[in-house]
């Protein structure tokens, strides 16, 4: 993993689990076959696949709110961590820089994904969440070389047939 206890990730992408109907963000290890799904609200999937899909409204929707306030007070988003996963219940943190001053925020691993995606912030995830509840897709080393849209069905496929309990 990495030296600090903290890995950086990507969004991987967007699923729906097949047995609860709740939506799943998929976090992917950078460089490696290993992912981080997270099952979060219809809301919060709504709000990161319209960005995702570079959606713009004409009112700002609430993570575009809560980023205007952030940057409106001088203060800029330098990254978001996914810290700790408690019960079954991820956490997170969002760091935002005011002025040279650090201040970390509670947040939920939802809503700092929606706002890092709004602000370029980086994303990372603690080694031990990741060694905890990350999984590896063992296909994808075997698909190197096929086109994208059938990884990506393949690991649709393999994410139907988990669920939450799998990573007890």
């Amino acid at each position: 993993m990495s030296a600090d206890g903290f890995t950086k990730m990507s969004i991987y992408g967007m699923n729906m689990d097949l047995f609860s109907s709740s939506p799943i963000v998929i976090l992917k290890v950078e460089d490696e076959n290993r992912y981080l799904p997270i099952w979060i609200g219809q809301p919060e999937a709504r709000s990161i696949l319209m960005k995702l899909q570079n959606q713009e409204f004409v009112r700002p929707l609430t993570h575009d709110l809560a980023l205007n306030l952030v940057n409106e007070l001088g203060a800029s988003m330098e990254r978001i961590t996914v810290t700790a996963l408690r019960d079954q219940t991820f956490f997170a943190t969002i760091r935002l820089d005011i002025d040279g001053k650090t201040v970390e925020v509670d947040s939920r691993p939802s809503d700092a994904i929606a706002l890092a995606i709004r602000s370029g912030a980086e994303i990372f995830a603690s080694d031990e969440v990741i060694q905890e509840a990350g999984v590896e897709f063992e296909e994808a080393e075997a698909m190197e070389d096929a086109p994208e849209d059938e990884v990506v069905d393949k690991f649709k496929d393999w994410m139907n047939r988990v669920s939450p309990e799998d990573f007890k």
